[in-house]
């Protein structure tokens, strides 16, 4: 394996070489548990379970860190607005990402810290600020002081002196962009007991100290949106090499996905959350889905994209299913030259189609020996990618639940016609039965994520 990354940090592809010979550590921004998730935090759990198992495959070990913010001022808000102490809102929250990972194949993270189980380390942290003179006590806060690193901005490619100020209260700063550590007590927060009095830690410090905790001092890969380069990541590298620590040596950040051009927001009813997609396609698929495009680049979601990938995956898996040899292939040169190439899955989605379409002209030529030996091949490459339809993870889906799926489509199609052509009435009964029909699919494939 002689992988080439992009490095965020570098603006440059650089030849990864782990810190510790065969063990990779990874720092993974994990979600924040305000509202159950949408596909837009999706996306960076596939792209990195992906880069996860590319690693395993190259005989790495992998350390995964992923946190769950479980305090935050998104938290707190909703919180209060709904008079709901805030642990109420995490932990069920929290199970719901656990419970979607899952569905969506991806590999368990070697730990899962969360930020209120780590105050302690928090508090270490800044206290080491603060007697270094990089952080400052102002009324029960405490305020990173941008000012005292020279090398402020250098993550996100900005001159210090033209960033804008930080989004915190800025009483007691002594320049608009300092950032907030620890935030003293208000009404109605949750508050831990601190040197600088009662209060919570602020969001950026939660992973420096987490990072900290669990895969030392430095480490190698640190991975997240690229809606986090700044202010997230960039005061998380500040405040670490402030503090004395070399963090991470690689930077990855995944593009971001949008609706209608639009960010997705994070809203309880939210029509891209997980169980409403689910509606239309399996797991499988939604992963095919927001693993075919490049990780680095932006995603404009759409329905007819998603049917699109649907169909894209159902080809690949007719193949193999029909076929069904084992997966004990070496990988196409093509399609390792791919993934060792900053992770390019589309080109080794290409290998992957390549394959089948091979292997279809040969069963069509009754030449059964080369089919078999092109499903290995594709088997070999879809396992890497989380996509074997032949894998424990998927073998459970059949044949019955995609002409399930192919008959829903046939009433929706046939519903919308009636409505076009004015009887609205036949329209909404087609309608109720296939909501009645949705809802027992739901109870049968994935029971699990149903709240």
């Amino acid at each position: 394996m002689g992988l080439r990354l992009y490095d965020t940090h570098r603006r440059a592809v650089r030849d990864f070489v782990p810190r510790i010979p065969g063990v990779v550590s990874i720092y993974l921004c994990g979600p924040t548990v305000v509202v159950p998730p949408h596909v837009g935090q999706l996306r960076s759990q596939v792209n990195f379970d992906i880069l996860h198992r590319w690693l395993k495959c190259g005989g790495y070990e992998v350390l995964l860190c992923r946190n769950v913010t479980d305090i935050e001022d998104k938290i707190i808000h909703r919180s209060i607005a709904e008079g709901v102490p805030w642990w109420r809102i995490t932990d069920p929250v929290h199970r719901a990402f656990v419970r979607t990972y899952t569905a969506l194949g991806c590999l368990p993270p070697s730990v899962e810290p969360r930020a209120t189980g780590h105050i302690p380390e928090m508090i270490e942290m800044v206290e080491q600020l603060v007697a270094s003179g990089h952080a400052y006590e102002s009324d029960g806060d405490v305020y990173f002081s941008v000012g005292s690193y020279p090398n402020y901005g250098s993550l996100s490619r900005q001159q210090a002196e033209r960033l804008r100020a930080a989004e915190e209260n800025e009483r007691g700063k002594r320049d608009p962009r300092d950032f907030a550590l620890w935030k003293s007590a208000k009404s109605g927060e949750p508050v831990w007991h601190s040197p600088w009095g009662e209060g919570r830690p602020g969001w950026h410090l939660e992973c420096s100290a987490m990072a900290r905790r669990y895969l030392g001092a430095e480490f190698d890969i640190h991975g997240g949106g690229a809606n986090l380069i700044f202010p997230h990541h960039e005061n998380e590298m500040a405040q670490s090499r402030a503090a004395g620590d070399s963090f991470a040596r690689f930077w990855l950040h995944n593009g971001p996905v949008t609706h209608r051009g639009e960010k997705i927001r994070k809203h309880p009813r939210n029509p891209l959350a997980v169980p409403a997609l689910l509606d239309r396609v399996r797991p499988v698929e939604l992963r095919y889905y927001l693993a075919a495009a490049h990780y680095r680049s932006p995603m404009e979601f759409s329905p007819d994209a998603l049917d699109e990938a649907a169909a894209a995956y159902r080809r690949v898996e007719r193949f193999v299913l029909r076929v069904g040899s084992d997966a004990a292939a070496p990988l196409p040169p093509q399609f390792s030259e791919a993934m060792d190439n900053d992770l390019n899955v589309p080109q080794a989605l290409a290998a992957v189609h390549g394959s089948v379409a091979e292997g279809n002209a040969a069963l069509a030529a009754g030449d059964r020996e080369r089919a078999a030996g092109k499903c290995r091949s594709a088997r070999a490459m879809l396992n890497v990618l989380g996509l074997d339809p032949l894998s424990d993870t998927w073998h459970r889906e059949t044949h019955l639940q995609e002409v399930a799926g192919a008959v829903l489509r046939v009433v929706r199609n046939l519903a919308a016609v009636s409505a076009r052509q004015g009887d609205h009435e036949r329209a909404r009964v087609m309608e109720q039965h296939i909501e009645m029909a949705l809802a027992k699919r739901r109870q049968i494939e994935h029971p699990a994520l149903i709240r």
